[in-house]
């Protein structure tokens, strides 16, 4: 670590990993309902614990987000951050704004449309905190060197902050009420984010592999360019049955095929980089993460994603557990995975420490990801025969249901096999280490000085 600033980003690992955990609880939670339907009926229903575990996703990802930029910031700027007192507020309120809305959502306290369902006071809170975040890392930027990772991870969150602003607009009509929604979730998870997750895939292939920055900085230019756009104009394939126009189809259908690209960019991208580098980094857990994230992202959000997205597919399959599989994988893979293996390059620098108990962190990445990916094909399997069954046969939603209790009690266990290794994950990263980095350690680890990068 060459900086001090970049200590800040520890509290934001911390606050990150914290609500991860209970992310999955409450994900443990909705899959025991699956097999149990009137678990908790009363004293928390089921739309309850959903919206706790898809907005706690977000939130913890987002600080994750911010901390492995304030990380990451003052190396490619060469300067320390602008205001670290700045960082901490942002923070506080960020976190705050967060746990107001679980704790409302408990009591029934929410708007009702789906990911966006915080109140009006608590979107204001985190636009307000998502602006400090762009004004201390903008100004971080202005004041040092601007590379391509820092400048596309920027631009990435400053796109992710403009498209949240139509989280505001909630028109009557049901159809550009859905139109406008997708310009957060799709324009985010499909679009902006795939900036942020190849730049810091970028920086964690440099510092781990040593190849030159000119090589990998050329990748992720074409790796944008090829997010940018499928993913826009990708955003048709939500808009097949909402009641926009017919042209919708074959346009959402063509681009949101060439999604795949990006994808498949990346893997070859992370792959080629770390079979070209010479380096032989001390970090095992952290390449495994990396290298997982981008094969598990390819599956997730491409394979799966492309396996139900053309429009005549779609008719059948919209809305059933396929698309629960897609979703599980996807952000799994792409966004999960991303914030992990920061935080498993990042800590042990951070706590100044050797890279420790990695063969707890890498028990936790089979297991997590082992559990994830059999929790996929359950979902698949389920949504294959209820597409058939209900959308098909034409058998009643419930009855359908009913049928697929087998598969809704092994995803249960695929969750609890996840869980088990985020615990795992937390312990590995947080818990006792052995070894206090050596004297002159903290700039190896970190990758400095090595074919050129600075």
């Amino acid at each position: 670590m060459r900086y001090q600033t970049q200590k800040v980003a520890y509290p934001f690992f911390i606050a990150a990993l914290v609500l991860f955990a209970a992310q999955v609880i409450f994900g443990v939670v909705a899959g025991a309902i699956y097999v149990w339907p009137n678990l908790l009926s009363e004293a928390m229903p089921f739309h309850i614990v959903r919206m706790s575990h898809t907005n706690l996703l977000i939130v913890w990802l987002l600080i994750g987000f911010f901390g492995a930029t304030y990380y990451l910031l003052p190396e490619e700027a060469e300067t320390e951050i602008y205001s670290p007192n700045l960082a901490y507020v942002q923070l506080g309120l960020f976190v705050f704004a967060g746990a107001a809305a679980l704790v409302g959502y408990q009591f029934g306290i929410h708007e009702g449309r789906e990911f966006l369902e915080q109140p009006l006071w608590v979107k204001i809170l985190m636009t307000i905190s998502f602006l400090m975040f762009l004004y201390n890392g903008t100004m971080t930027l202005i004041n040092g060197r601007r590379t391509a990772i820092s400048v596309v991870l920027m631009m990435g969150l400053w796109l992710a902050a403009i498209f949240w602003l139509f989280a505001f607009y909630n028109p009557a009509n049901l159809s550009l009420d859905k139109m406008y929604w997708w310009y957060v979730i799709h324009l985010w998870v499909e679009g902006v984010w795939g900036l942020i997750m190849a730049s810091l895939l970028a920086y964690l292939v440099i510092k781990m592999t040593g190849v030159d920055r000119e090589i990998i900085e050329k990748w992720l230019y074409v790796i944008v360019g090829l997010v940018l756009f499928s993913g826009l104009l990708g955003t048709g394939h939500h808009y097949y049955w909402i009641g926009l126009p017919g042209y919708w189809q074959p346009v959402g259908s063509f681009f949101s095929a060439l999604e795949v690209l990006p994808l498949f960019a990346m893997v070859i991208f992370v792959f080629y980089m770390f079979w070209r580098g010479s380096r032989n980094h001390p970090n095992k857990s952290a390449i495994l993460w990396t290298l997982g994230c981008a094969v598990m992202a390819f599956f997730g959000a491409g394979v799966w994603g492309f396996m139900h997205t053309l429009s005549f597919v779609n008719y059948y399959s919209h809305g059933t557990q396929i698309t629960a599989a897609h979703a599980h994988l996807a952000f799994f893979g792409a966004y999960v995975m991303l914030n992990l293996a920061i935080f498993s390059y990042a800590l042990p620098q951070l706590r100044g420490k050797q890279p420790y108990n990695q063969v707890l962190n890498m028990w936790s990445f089979w297991l997590m990801t082992s559990g994830m990916a059999f929790m996929t094909f359950v979902l698949t399997f389920a949504g294959v025969i209820q597409t058939h069954m209900q959308r098909v046969v034409g058998q009643r939603y419930m009855d359908v249901q009913d049928d697929l209790g087998l598969f809704y009690t092994m995803r249960l266990g695929a969750g609890v096999v996840v869980a088990i290794a985020v615990l795992m994950y937390i312990y590995a990263m947080l818990g006792p280490a052995r070894e206090q980095l050596p004297a002159g350690a903290p700039h190896l680890a970190a990758g400095g000085g090595v074919k050129g990068n600075p």
